[in-house]
């Protein structure tokens, strides 16, 4: 086992550290064009790497962002990405490290929550992350794909530039924040890397913004692909990779849009909410087949700012007990109910691992659930349905965000 060395990666360094991550996913290193607008996400003080002789040899990125939250309040999120380890030194204790280092370090940050796009679902419940959201991803055969007449709109959708798009999105993205529980803050090197980027560098990448009577209240940004390279068959497969909607009518009206787009075989949308009625939009509902992905998962940093943030539906109070190896100041005893949250000494209903409670905190499991096959302990039996209906949200979480 080779000695390595875990410190925080320097400004002039961030290139050889994210080629490691690039690597680790079969990718090639970012070329001299689009490392321009990848290094932006990069923050000094936030990027940790793994060091061997002087070198490289693992990663972790996270940058500061924000959480929409049940009730609709928005806090502190370390968003963690590129996290990568070199082919000949995985299984080392190197990734075990970094992630010590990155909760550490959200936690002096003042982050109340980190969170990730899992790549394996066996690796982050150790460091105490919970897959908190799910999301669907859509494939919807076009050529069947019938919006049905009684379908509101609500205003026009019209192509723009990569110019304008990049002036009018942020913001318009930014009033939409708190809408949905587990929408992320955007900040501007997260639009320079996932925007910037592709609409600079990349083919046939485009954007669409819906106006209503006040003005943009959505936009999506999608790819054409043809699979026949002889140029004989023109239909293409469109891509959807961000699609955000501040009302049901520009929601509407974005998808008539798409699934409108001539010579197209098939839309393939991503990270799209569970409760999102696209089914319900069309004539023949078995043109649209899902399938349901874990999405982001969630990292109590602070377990008691994130309960008491959050709002609770109307149930008889709970004590949860919280356990929380990595970061033992978060365990300990809650008492939960609709006025809100604080520490206490009484006896725990239910208690858990703080990967476990990250599950429930958006409203995405119910703890029930989680009982049900082993993941919470229970001493009080009639706590279950009154943590179920606290925890309880009248919107799905989603993020919605890819990072």
């Amino acid at each position: 086992m080779s000695d390595f060395v875990i410190r925080l990666v320097e400004d002039g360094e961030f290139r050889p550290a994210y080629d490691v991550f690039a690597a680790s996913l079969h990718r090639k290193p970012a070329s001299d064009e689009k490392w321009q607008y990848s290094q932006r996400i990069h923050e000094p003080g936030r990027v940790f790497g793994a060091y061997v002789d002087g070198r490289p040899v693992g990663v972790v990125v996270t940058f500061a962002s924000s959480l929409a939250l049940p009730g609709g309040r928005v806090e502190p999120f370390a968003a963690v990405t590129s996290v990568g380890v070199r082919a000949d030194h995985t299984r080392r204790g190197v990734l075990t490290e970094l992630m010590r280092a990155q909760l550490a370090s959200a936690a002096a940050a003042g982050d109340v929550f980190a969170g990730l796009h899992a790549s394996e679902g066996v690796i982050y419940g150790r460091y105490g992350y919970g897959a908190a959201t799910t999301s669907r991803q859509l494939r919807i055969q076009t050529r069947r794909a019938e919006v049905r007449p009684e379908v509101p709109r609500g205003g026009e959708v019209r192509l723009v530039d990569a110019d304008e798009a990049l002036s009018l999105l942020p913001g318009l993205y930014e009033r939409m924040l708190g809408g949905r529980p587990g929408m992320m803050g955007r900040p501007p090197g997260w639009w320079s890397i996932a925007y910037e980027r592709r609409l600079r560098c990349e083919d046939q990448m485009l954007v669409a913004v819906h106006t209503g009577p006040d003005g943009a209240d959505g936009f999506m940004l999608y790819t054409p692909t043809v699979d026949d390279q002889s140029g004989w068959d023109l239909d293409a497969t469109l891509a959807v990779l961000d699609l955000h909607a501040a009302n049901p009518l520009a929601r509407n009206d974005l998808w008539r849009f798409v699934l409108g787009v001539d010579l197209v075989r098939e839309v393939a949308a991503f990270l799209r909410p569970m409760d999102e009625p696209v089914e319900a939009m069309l004539i023949d509902q078995r043109v649209l087949k899902a399938e349901v992905e874990d999405e982001i998962w969630l990292r109590l940093v602070d377990v008691p700012a994130a309960l008491a943030a959050r709002s609770y539906g109307d149930a008889e109070p709970v004590v949860l007990e919280v356990r929380d190896p990595l970061l033992p100041a978060n365990s300990g005893r809650y008492l939960i109910s609709p006025q809100g949250t604080e520490r206490t000494g009484e006896p725990a209903d239910l208690a858990m691992d703080v990967d476990v409670l990250a599950m429930a905190y958006l409203g995405g499991t119910r703890l029930s659930a989680l009982a049900e096959v082993g993941r919470v302990d229970v001493t009080e039996p009639a706590a279950l349905a009154r943590a179920d209906r606290l925890f309880a949200t009248d919107v799905a979480a989603c993020c919605g965000t890819m990072f």
